[in-house]
């Protein structure tokens, strides 16, 4: 794809100016919780037209389509340790479990603002992450010759509650995941990598790469972020959205080397250890970097901007 010229924001907007002006112009609602809120028409419009751009970039690879609940297998979280890395943002389902008597009990204790989460049990299932977590158990076994790619659009769950529009405790991804040899997964990394930064390019979004790391927990994770960025296992595209001097991270890509194959016995044809790749498109921030990059506006956007969306 042919670039254009990326626009620049003539202020530098603040997260309480992006979040009122989304507010104001009708473009998300708030509910009453810190990360969520409800997506108006003209934001979700915005949102599947750029996911309808993606799927143009991405049919060379004839991606399989899968489609995910937003809740995931416990034990899938526990076998990828994910609770060893980021206990604090990992989102459990706990249900009621009791009869009769603790149900009077559990609605006496909402009713006069009492405690009540000791009357619930943890289920068999938690909100799911991360979107490319519930497929790895789907390809245990040996991928055919030239591996698997397959793409998903999955709502995840991060719990990090925040003001900043941009942190969200619900949002979607448009993810596509790549499994097969390492040198086969690490060249389709940087095929999406060149088409990623390309169609931000072409909306007027002024996108820049660099290495990035995990929100990892405790007191190793510096260590373990260190170790990631060295190793280039993660690359990010990030956008000003709130800020010129700590742009927002719009997509990322990573390169987990054969982690999930060790885990899921995912095996190549000739019978080794599958190594995986996989690239994800914030939906929800990338359509607030076109609000925030271009106006609340839609018929002010650049042309060039608009014919992409709305040709």
């Amino acid at each position: 794809m042919p670039d254009v010229a990326v626009a620049c924001m003539s202020t530098n907007i603040n997260s309480r100016d992006l979040y009122n002006g989304l507010v104001a112009h009708n473009l998300i609602a708030p509910v009453g919780v810190h990360g969520a809120f409800a997506r108006c028409a003209l934001f979700e419009d915005v949102l599947h037209r750029f996911d309808g751009l993606v799927t143009q970039i991405s049919k060379d690879d004839l991606p399989e389509i899968f489609t995910f609940p937003p809740v995931i297998n416990r034990q899938v979280l526990e076998q990828v340790r994910y609770f060893d890395a980021f206990p604090h943002l990992c989102g459990a389902v706990f249900s009621f479990f009791g009869e009769e008597v603790e149900a009077k009990e559990l609605s006496q204790r909402i009713q006069t603002e009492k405690p009540w989460d000791n009357l619930l049990g943890m289920t068999h299932v938690a909100l799911n992450p991360a979107a490319c977590y519930p497929l790895y158990p789907t390809l245990t076994g040996t991928l055919p010759a030239q591996g698997r790619c397959v793409t998903m659009l999955n709502w995840v769950f991060r719990h990090e509650p925040s003001a900043e529009p941009t942190r969200m405790q619900s949002f979607r991804v448009r993810e596509f995941v790549n499994v097969g040899a390492p040198e086969q997964v690490l060249h389709w990394r940087e095929i999406w990598l060149e088409r990623g930064m390309s169609v931000l390019h072409l909306l007027g979004l002024d996108a820049k790469s660099q290495l990035a790391s995990d929100p990892f927990f405790g007191s190793g994770a510096e260590s373990l972020a260190v170790s990631q960025r060295a190793r280039r296992l993660k690359i990010e595209l990030s956008v000003p959205v709130i800020s010129r001097d700590h742009p927002t991270a719009l997509c990322s890509f990573n390169f987990h080397q054969a982690f999930f194959g060790l885990t899921f016995d995912i095996r190549t044809h000739d019978g080794r250890i599958a190594n995986s790749a996989c690239v994800g498109f914030g939906l929800e921030r990338i359509v607030m970097a076109l609000f925030s990059t271009h106006g609340f506006d839609v018929a002010q956007w650049p042309q060039a901007v608009r014919s992409r969306l709305w040709p």
